[in-house]
């Protein structure tokens, strides 16, 4: 339609409002001004003399006759026509109207109206397609290129964010504007853009300019909404909550504000309205917000929190309809490549918050969120240079597809396409490939980058790669240990409240937890600080408080707390800015913090002697001093032959893990790492790292690349290659040589999701036909020769955890969630449908009778130890935040909605 030559022109036609952006010949794009802004009011008033009025003017001129506006065009294209006053006008009249406007501003820049990209909601057929296109031929415009708004988005996201989303992989994209909720997921095919019916319930593509973008590959898998949820309906619940303050203080200024009987009056409403819009907007940057009353002197204010607390129940409107979205197309929120917020109402920071506490996936949100849509429209006309969603690669983030959660390093780091080298490859001089191994082969041209990574801080720990992103979670101790220690078990009791500890807040919406031993680390968010209590379990006592507050002034989502044994760690999301991250550190015993600017891929590392932080964008390992956050080494990953530096990288697992508590997302307790990192490299490369000093102490060849899974404990590093058909090789941690075949795959139909010691043997979590249905755990003898010691039904498991000799098998899933208990011999202990299991020590489980929540609610907790036979009742919690619950041995520390509380549940 166009070329890289000339002006192109993107629009979002909203229900509220519109946005255009106008990319210049030099590839520069600016938002299109209307009255000096660059979003206009959707909003068509028809005046007395026949003339049609458009955005601002139209608001203003409704004040005298609000029967003659339509706030919201968009929404009647099912209707033929709109009573305006007196008259009756079309839709399609109405649409044009929008559109001559931006068509007006566009030739005011430009001196013609360039060609465009018109964005519609994925879910319209046809018919309505048709209306938008003979609404945009009436107001004067060449043909333009239809593209849904999903699809827009996602090509921003890729496109202009340069955010990963290779083929196979999908996004969420959240829009929320001001008078609809539409959602979608995207999908990458690397094919022609559009929709795809086979997957969405077989929306129709075709109509006026079709569902076809430039080549760009994405194409909508599902998509759902709520008409009636809007940036409105929040003002509509700000005004009814400053209402009932009004009808208690000045009854009569309310009735007349609710009843206007004048235009005088009519004008004061708007007034009002507006001021509460502003405030609402105003709190996405500062705490408190004057709203004037109109015939009063004094302003009354509404807070943040009063805003959280109004809006809380929509948006959890809006939460589950992403999460019933999602899981409509066989997919999990961790499964995702992205979540992708636009539209102005994305900009309120609750926003964020509830999705990323609610689904386990830290969204995308600008500053000016209205325009990506637009702008990412653009893209379909004129493919930016180096687009990030251009040519097939090879799959680096989690696929579309039904399958268990990623939580390894980089999500979804896809396998090898197969295990065996080509023709004639030998490992390079100097090093030999185990029998029955071999590296993957080199590819023909520079290999893609590593996709995003699954931090610690993310969802659920980083324990083993992920190649077809599923959830892992793993730990480990010395074969001596799983041989002989009888793996001890608590005196599990009747739950009994310790004590209380107050916040010193009437309420808060995020709170956060950690222990380790007798030290809790208690937390909470006000505005953007996350305020900590070092607590002491043992006597009782706060220790000290501190409040983190990371860089910057933009709205803050605090992700994740982890104890550590001097100290605790957590992260914050800033969502903007050349560091979209911070690392806060505490210490225990002075409450002394600091703080590390992060990017949105980095690993972190927690090990005795530093925190290494897995720098993406520099392509370093960084070690950070524990109690002052300061650099203490730095090494550059290694490069392949066409200068790719992608990598993994695995803390080798401390003895000591096995028996330590783990947290709902499988975090142990203390110090996890033995103090080595292992790292896989793009050129299939492993090293053996030092982590206090930053050395490297062992290198080989033809091990695995960054794309394998890998478990490193006991003094044995396991590596698989290949995604299908895959082999399960070990070598000595201490040279890299004394290399064992552990385990070869079935056949090529079997996938391996995961990983995990279980007693002397090694578990792997596996999978026929890509069907989970299939999934089985099986104990392969680490002694080498393909032997498997016994084996067992785990249908639709993701996630497998050691359990004395062992192992715990969990769906984490929302419909088909389970925990079960194998023991040494492959036998089933326990299967507890719709329970949530952690283990508290190496043998015994405590198990949640509901899946976490974030909010507050009720739980009921039982025991379980392997010797035991039963899980045992041990009674209620009530009104606790059981998503950001922690124990140690025998105490559980909750939050409610204002402060914590603590629990025994275990005898001394």
């Amino acid at each position: 339609m166009t070329t890289a030559d000339g002006f192109a022109l993107g629009v979002d036609l909203g229900t509220s409002n519109t946005v255009a952006v106008l990319r210049w010949p030099d590839g520069r794009t600016r938002p299109l001004l209307f009255d000096g802004v660059p979003v206009m009011p959707s909003a068509v008033y028809l005046a007395p003399d026949g003339v049609l009025h458009v955005g601002r003017d139209a608001l203003r001129m409704a004040a005298l006759d609000p029967s003659r506006l339509e706030p919201n065009p968009k929404r009647r294209v099912d209707e033929a026509s709109v009573l305006l006053g007196d008259r009756e006008v079309s839709t399609v009249d109405l649409l044009a109207a929008v559109l001559t406007a931006v068509a007006r501003a566009a030739v005011e820049a430009t001196g013609f109206l360039p060609p465009a990209a018109l964005t519609y909601p994925a879910t319209w057929g046809s018919a309505r397609r048709t209306v938008l296109a003979t609404a945009a031929a009436k107001a004067g415009w060449p043909p333009p290129r239809f593209v849904p708004e999903p699809v827009a988005a996602a090509r921003y996201f890729a496109d202009v964010l340069r955010r990963p989303v290779p083929v196979g992989a999908a996004i969420a994209v959240f829009d929320f504007g001001g008078g609809t909720l539409d959602i979608a997921v995207v999908q990458n095919s690397g094919g022609p853009a559009g929709f795809d019916p086979r997957a969405s319930g077989g929306f129709d593509p075709g109509g006026p300019g079709g569902g076809s973008g430039a080549g760009s590959g994405f194409v909508v898998r599902g998509a759902g909404g709520i008409e009636d949820l809007g940036g409105l309906d929040v003002d509509a619940a700000l005004v009814d909550h400053l209402g009932r303050l009004l009808a208690g203080t000045v009854p009569g200024t309310w009735a007349a504000l609710t009843n206007p009987d004048s235009t005088t009056r009519l004008r004061d409403r708007t007034r009002f309205w507006d001021d509460v819009r502003g405030a609402k907007e105003m709190l996405s940057r500062s705490s408190v917000a004057p709203v004037a009353v109109p015939g009063q002197d004094q302003a009354i204010h509404l807070t943040r929190e009063e805003l959280d607390r109004v809006a809380g129940p929509l948006l959890q409107r809006a939460v589950y309809e992403a999460a019933a979205v999602i899981q409509r197309c066989g997919l999990r929120p961790d499964q995702l490549a992205g979540l992708f917020l636009v539209g102005g109402s994305s900009r309120l920071p609750i926003v964020a918050r509830q999705l990323h506490a609610q689904l386990g996936i830290a969204p995308t949100v600008l500053e000016q969120p209205e325009l990506p849509v637009a702008e990412g429209a653009l893209a379909e006309l004129v493919p930016p240079i180096g687009s990030a969603s251009g040519a097939p690669v090879a799959v680096s983030a989690p696929p579309v597809s039904p399958g268990p959660a990623p939580a390894g390093p980089p999500p979804g780091h896809a396998a090898p396409p197969g295990h065996a080298a080509p023709p004639g490859h030998t490992a390079p001089p100097g090093h030999t490939a185990p029998p029955g191994h071999t590296a993957p082969p080199p590819t023909a041209g520079p290999p893609p980058t590593a996709g995003p990574p699954r931090p610690w801080y993310r969802h659920r720990i980083t324990w083993i790669a992920a190649a077809s992103a599923v959830l892992l979670i793993a730990a480990a101790t010395t074969v001596a240990v799983l041989l002989h220690n009888p793996y001890s078990e608590v005196n599990f009791a009747t739950l009994s409240e310790v004590t209380r500890v107050p916040s010193g807040v009437d309420s808060f919406s995020t709170a956060l937890t950690a222990v380790d031993g007798d030290r809790a680390y208690l937390a909470f968010q006000q505005e953007r600080g996350l305020h900590v209590i070092g607590y002491d379990l043992l006597t009782k006592k706060q220790k000290w408080t501190v409040t983190l507050t990371p860089p910057g002034s933009s709205s803050v989502t605090w992700e994740g707390l982890v104890a550590q044994p001097d100290g605790m760690l957590a992260v914050a999301n800033v969502y903007t800015g050349d560091a979209p991250r911070s690392l806060s550190g505490v210490g225990w015993t002075d409450g002394k913090t600091w703080q590390h600017p992060m990017g949105s891929d980095d690993d972190v590392f927690r090990t005795p002697a530093a925190v290494v932080v897995s720098d993406k964008h520099n392509h370093r390992l960084l070690g950070l001093d524990p109690r002052s956050g300061d650099q203490k080494w730095e090494l550059p990953d290694r490069k392949d032959q066409y200068g790719s530096s992608s990598q993994v990288t695995y803390p080798v697992i401390a003895d000591a893990a096995l028996s330590a508590p783990t947290d709902l997302n499988g975090v142990p307790a203390g110090m996890a790492s033995d103090g080595r990192l292992v790292q896989l490299n793009a050129d299939a490369t492993a090293r053996v790292i030092d982590a206090g000093t930053g050395k490297v102490t062992q290198t080989k060849g033809n091990v695995g690349d960054y794309r394998s899974i890998a478990l490193a404990y006991a003094g044995r590093l396991y590596v698989a290659s290949g995604s299908s058909g895959y082999q399960l090789v070990s070598y000595d941690l201490g040279s890299l040589g004394d290399s064992r075949v552990i385990y070869s795959a079935a056949d090529p139909t079997h996938t391996l999701k995961a990983l995990a010691p279980c007693g002397g043997n090694v578990c792997l979590l596996d999978v026929a036909n890509s069907d989970d249905k299939t999934a089985q755990v099986i104990a392969a003898e680490t002694g080498g020769g393909n032997k498997v010691a016994w084996h067992g039904d785990a249908p639709r498991a993701d996630a497998i955890t050691p359990l004395g000799d062992g192992v715990m098998a969990q769906n984490t899933g929302s419909g088909d969630r389970y925990t079960a208990v194998f023991g040494p011999r492959g036998k089933q202990l326990l299967f507890e449908k719709d329970k949530t299991g952690v283990r508290v020590t190496a043998g015994s489980v405590l198990l949640f009778s509901t899946a976490p929540q974030p909010y507050p609610g009720d739980e009921s907790l039982y025991g379980f130890g392997l010797r035991k036979g039963a899980p045992t009742p041990l009674g209620d919690v009530k009104k606790v935040r059981s998503a950001a619950c922690s124990w140690n041995t025998q105490l559980l520390i909750c939050p409610s909605d204002k402060d914590f509380g603590v629990w025994r549940f275990a005898s001394a």
